[in-house]
Formats: C-alpha cells, sequence, structure tokens
C-alpha cells in the first residue's frame, strides 16, 4: 500500500496541501492519506481531533476511501515527521508552502524546505493556490551527470505506474549547440533504456539562466508536477539552495517533487 503523509496546521496552505493530495489519489484503492497534526498543549488536543475528523470526512468525500490521523505533542516538526515518515514507511510527504514573508508563513509552509534537506523521504511541495487538474504530463530536471546513481528509478517509476504520465526529461545548459556531445547522448540511451516501459521525451535547452528556463518549459508543456533531486549535485539542487531557487520553490505554479537519490 502506498501511504502518503500530510502534515496540517490546519492553515489554508496546509489545508489545500490536503485536498490537492486527495483528488490526486482519488480511485486510487492501494493508496493511503496520514493527517499529521503537531500541537503544543493538552488544551488543543480536542479540538485538533475534531479538526481532523472534519478534513478526514472532507477527504473521504473526494475520493480518499483510506483515510487516517496522527497527532503528536511538542519536538520538533521537521524531526517528528522524519521519524513518523521512516516508522510507518510513507512513500511520500505532502506538504504545502507559503511566501516568504512574516505575514504569510504558517508553520507547515515554513518548514517545508528544511524538511527536504533533512529527509530522505520524497517531498511533494504544494503551492498555495495549486488545483489538481490531472496528472498527465510529468517533468524531472537532470543534469546528466553518472545518471544511473543520480536518478530515483523505483521513485520514477512508482509514480509512472500509478498516474501514467508522460515523462518529460529536461536539461538545461549554455553550452547546447546544434548536436548534443557524446556526453549526453551517453546520458540520453541510459535514461531511455531505463525508462524504456513509458512515453518519454528529451529536451535540451541552451541558456544561462535555468530558472527561466525550467518556468517557460513547465507552462509550454503544461506540467503537471517538476522533479528533482536535490541531494544531488546539479542544476535541480539549486531549486533549494540559492536564492534564485528559493524564489522558484515559493512562487512555482506547480508541486515541485524533491525526490532524493
Amino acid at each position: 500500500m502506498k501511504s502518503v503523509i500530510i502534515p496540517v496546521d490546519f492553515s489554508d496552505t496546509s489545508l489545500n496541501a490536503a485536498r490537492y493530495v486527495a483528488l490526486m489519489l482519488a480511485d486510487h484503492a492501494d493508496a493511503k492519506v496520514v493527517l499529521y497534526h503537531n500541537y503544543d498543549h493538552d488544551s488543543d488536543r480536542d479540538i485538533a481531533i475534531s479538526y481532523l475528523e472534519s478534513l478526514k470526512a472532507e477527504l473521504v468525500k473526494k475520493g480518499d476511501a483510506k483515510v487516517e490521523y496522527e497527532l503528536e505533542k511538542g519536538g520538533n516538526l521537521v524531526e517528528n515527521i522524519d521519524r513518523l515518515a521512516h516508522t510507518m514507511r510513507f512513500t511520500l510527504i505532502a506538504m504545502g508552502i507559503t511566501g516568504r514573508s512574516t505575514i504569510g508563513q504558517t508553520l507547515i509552509g515554513s518548514n517545508t524546505l528544511k524538511l527536504v534537506d533533512n529527509t530522505i523521504y520524497p517531498v511533494l511541495i504544494i503551492p498555495p493556490n495549486a488545483k489538481f487538474e490531472g496528472l498527465k504530463n510529468v517533468a524531472f530536471a537532470s543534469d546528466f551527470e553518472d545518471v544511473t546513481a543520480s536518478t530515483p528509478e523505483i521513485f520514477l517509476s512508482s509514480v509512472l505506474e500509478i498516474f501514467n504520465p508522460k515523462l518529460h526529461i529536461v536539461n538545461v545548459n549554455s553550452e547546447h549547440y546544434v548536436a548534443l556531445t557524446d556526453h549526453y547522448q551517453q546520458g540520453k540511451a541510459k535514461l531511455k533504456e531505463m525508462f524504456a516501459k513509458y512515453d518519454t521525451e528529451f529536451y535540451f535547452i541552451g541558456m544561462s539562466d535555468f530558472f527561466e528556463a525550467i518556468d517557460n518549459f513547465t507552462k509550454d508543456y503544461n506540467i503537471d508536477i517538476m522533479i528533482t533531486v536535490p541531494r544531488h549535485h546539479s542544476n535541480a539542487k539549486k531549486l533549494f539552495n540559492s536564492s534564485h531557487t528559493k524564489r522558484l520553490a515559493y512562487h512555482s505554479h506547480i508541486p515541485i517533487l524533491a525526490a532524493h537519490q
């Protein structure tokens, strides 16, 4: 069974993430959603349970037959989620993200990128206004360096098997000219073999601005989710390490899936 944990603090950001995932997993009988809430005081527990029961009922109506919830008092939120994911062997962690301003921050949203840096589990980062409208096109950003070791093949294949989308493998490099070098041809051949069972296309974009190129690409090809490998030394890693990346992570119009190698 595929299990997804969704931390919620009952902010609009976290509720939108829960609703997005509920629609994404609707009609998938082998999937389970677990809502996670972290509270500070004993007096908060009863009202939290009431809210969780209400959210659970809403998600069930959206198509999720299996919805559970977990509550935990105190501790470090990021460490708590990572430990729970390990204990319950979750397939995926899904979290919303909020703006960088103090006013826009929520407990969940402000900890999303921290979790990406501190867990081995895939994290689906869901923008505050993202609405699930199907999963037909998935993009994977690769730098084509040691593709065998750096590509999360098992996880990518599991996503492709569940949703059967088209896989768009994209590389951005200002040195791309008319013809690909042997290095990129070899990487392409390995990835093509790796995902031979699926409908896959390759794109090599000759631009110096990685983030502008990716932003244009996701719009031009109607990409529903962008997959990156944040722990690998690559352009994709910049999505979580530079100020330019944070801008993209905070303002992306589509979810970003950080799948560790």
